[in-house]
């Protein structure tokens, strides 16, 4: 069949295309252009480049199929960057690779496909889709190489999205593709993972979101839990829950933030032991299935990508909403996160941590 393929310029996303058109498949690439290359060349790290996307072009050619270039500028500014800065903001902490892979990657690029005719799309995500036959609709199980799996980024798709979904990778190990690429004689075998937020190479966080926002006075106070003022703080966008360094502070305690209080231009921060939680509430909650559980449901519950997912009691609260329990205090909960429910391999689904 034919297939687009997101091209990213990397070496997943090169032997996802390379395994499909191996396979008889009819493939296209599609990169897409997230900013002006012209105007700002330096903007971009080590993804999403203009290097990246000539390592896409040159993959295609190499295993012989098309490839265009999209502009997506727009639509990238307004569903990841946008939405970045408005979040650090408001004290909450985004993920902006989650905006990107779902919200962007899949729900536009599907458009597109069906401007090329296109039965479904391929990323190089390590993520496997299958359809059960018993319950009639498509499962989404973590990648077979745990230490890669991005099924947390992906919990946000829908029965519609996953029916056109491949993702030709989810069933091999880095190792496996490195190899893969290879033996297709690509250039980008041996390219280095990127692992930085693609719109701030240099890591500062705080000063991108102050250059996109009014130049107002954030300053404020760094309280304890008891509400006594220990020192201040130069806005709430510069913290995170769980952040321990920066503070500037000296108590002979290590001091962490346990609240962001955007409002009252507040930073609640205390020791070690008043970090962990044992409840959350989220929103925008997608469940892959497309309905609810019917009630509370036993699960495993991951509060960020590199956090081991935890047993956990997961209700629906009706209107995309969920209460989570753990059976153990889970460290830095941090609102603006993504909570995801798992139940062994399968994604059951998963939203934003309020």
């Amino acid at each position: 069949m034919r297939v687009v393929v997101a091209m990213s310029g990397g070496v997943d996303s090169s032997v996802a295309a390379g395994l499909l058109a191996e396979a008889g498949h009819e493939v296209i690439g599609l990169s897409m252009q997230l900013y002006d290359q012209r105007a700002s060349p330096e903007a971009f790290g080590s993804c999403c480049s203009l290097d990246d996307l000539q390592d896409a072009r040159r993959v295609s050619l190499a295993l012989g199929f098309p490839h265009y270039i999209l502009n997506f500028e727009r639509e990238f500014r307004s569903t990841v960057v946008d939405h970045f800065v408005s979040e650090y903001a408001t004290g909450r902490t985004p993920i902006p690779c989650v905006q990107c892979n779902s919200d962007l990657k899949f729900q536009t690029l599907a458009e597109r496909a069906v401007g090329f005719g296109a039965a479904a799309v391929a990323t190089g995500h390590y993520a496997r889709v299958v359809f059960d036959e018993d319950r009639r609709r498509y499962r989404l199980l973590r990648g077979v190489d745990a230490g890669k799996d991005q099924s947390y980024f992906l919990f946000s798709l829908t029965q519609e999205q996953l029916a056109h979904a491949l993702f030709p990778v989810g069933h091999l190990s880095k190792a496996d593709v490195r190899a893969h690429a290879a033996r297709f004689g690509l250039a980008v075998a041996d390219k280095p993972d990127s692992h930085e937020i693609c719109f701030i190479p240099d890591g500062d966080t705080a000063g991108f979101v102050e250059r996109h926002l009014p130049a107002d006075d954030r300053t404020g106070d760094i309280v304890d839990s008891a509400g006594r003022v220990l020192g201040q703080h130069q806005g709430v966008h510069r913290l995170t829950v769980g952040q321990r360094k920066g503070l500037g502070l000296a108590t002979g305690t290590p001091m962490y933030v346990l609240k962001l209080d955007p409002a009252d231009a507040r930073v609640v921060v205390g020791p070690r032991e008043e970090l962990g939680r044992c409840d959350l509430r989220a929103s925008q909650v997608n469940w892959i299935a497309g309905e609810p559980p019917d009630g509370p449901r036993p699960l495993t519950a991951r509060i960020r990508h590199r956090h081991h997912d935890a047993p956990a009691i997961v209700t629906p609260d009706g209107d995309a909403r969920a209460a989570v329990t753990f059976s153990s205090p889970q460290l830095a909960v941090t609102p603006g996160q993504a909570v995801v429910f798992y139940d062994g391999e399968e994604v059951i689904g998963g939203g934003w941590i309020d």
